[in-house]
């Protein structure tokens, strides 16, 4: 976890997510003569252009043509192939909506999308390009298994795991270099189980993709400061969600906020909200996000700290909801 791992400004850059991803991509393709890359004119951007120098023979630049590039990838998976699809979060989800459902998920066919940009991470582009949205409208679709990896080695886990498991994928990145949470990516990545952290009894933190670097902060921060116990879970696959980690949490912690670079309807937040509802066990929830509307225009740690959703927006929110009164007993039926 982050605090061992040094390194300089110059060696940085190599562990920007997008440049990892980019090395991954090329460890696939070397490895699985099968394995193709699709772009729709943003192979820079989303660096698997490392892909297109290394296969130039199985790498295809359609343009600007997202809903084209999934129509392809899809015959591409028919035929055998295992396309991996780059583009903008935003355009690999509201753009290509259609597509990504009716030939990709309906057909369920072993495509994977590397949707990059995630969130507001591309503050600076407005919010055409601020994908806060996607993980809702994607996790809704059948068949798809959905993953917002925390920093650049849980992407090459992520979109290793991709390879080796059939289906639709759509993997969440962000723009550029990420905070780094893991030392390396031996750390035991398994899809749809969560990542304790941060140990803790007294509230549960669960985060995803930037935030969850962020709630590591400031549980750190808050157990020196205030004693507390902060248990932070990097819920880093949204679908299939690790209900048993969820559920673990709500009992033990009785307390739970969930922290996201997204909207807060439909996403991280919703999800973990079902799994509540479900249960029917009464907690403190908090959930933190995009509160319902478009996000101004910035750098993303800005963004990030307006919207409540950097360390001390989440130490604001677990003193806030650690005054919260809830039935402390072990008897739950009165609050079904």
């Amino acid at each position: 976890m982050a605090g061992g791992l040094t390194y300089t400004a110059v060696e940085s850059t190599k562990l920007a997510t997008t440049e990892l991803y980019g090395q991954a991509m090329v460890e696939l393709g070397t490895a699985h003569p099968e394995v193709v890359a699709l772009t729709a004119d943003l192979a820079g951007s989303t660096k698997i252009g490392d892909f297109q120098e290394k296969f130039p023979d199985r790498f295809f630049n359609v343009g600007i043509a997202e809903q084209n590039m999934f129509g392809i990838a899809a015959g591409m998976a028919k035929a055998g192939l295992v396309p991996y699809l780059s583009t903008f979060a935003q355009f690999a989800s509201m753009r290509v909506a259609d597509q990504l459902s009716t030939d990709i998920c309906y057909q369920n066919v072993n495509a994977k999308v590397i949707a990059t940009h995630g969130g507001t991470s591309f503050g600076q582009a407005g919010s055409t390009h601020h994908a806060i949205t996607d993980i809702a409208l994607v996790r809704a679709l059948p068949n798809i298994t959905v993953i917002v990896p925390a920093d650049g080695y849980e992407t090459v886990n992520a979109v290793k795991a991709a390879y080796a498991t059939p289906g639709p994928f759509y993997i969440r990145i962000n723009r550029g270099f990420d905070h780094v949470l893991y030392e390396n990516a031996d750390y035991g990545f398994e899809i749809g189980k969560a990542v304790q952290l941060h140990e803790g009894t007294d509230i549960t933190v669960i985060a995803c993709g930037s935030c969850a670097y962020q709630a590591l902060t400031a549980a750190q921060f808050l157990k020196n400061a205030d004693g507390l116990a902060v248990r932070v879970l990097n819920l880093h696959t949204i679908k299939p969600l690790d209900k048993e980690a969820v559920l673990k949490a709500i009992t033990e912690t009785r307390r739970i906020i969930t922290v996201e670079d997204h909207s807060v309807v439909g996403g991280l937040g919703g999800a973990v909200a079902e799994v509540l509802a479900e249960a029917g066990k009464g907690c403190a929830f908090t959930r933190l996000g995009i509160q319902d509307h478009f996000s101004t225009i910035g750098l993303h740690e800005d963004l990030m700290s307006l919207e409540g959703i950097d360390s001390n927006g989440i130490i604001e929110a677990v003193r806030a909801t650690m005054g919260k009164d809830f039935e402390a007993d072990d008897n739950w039926d009165d609050e079904v």
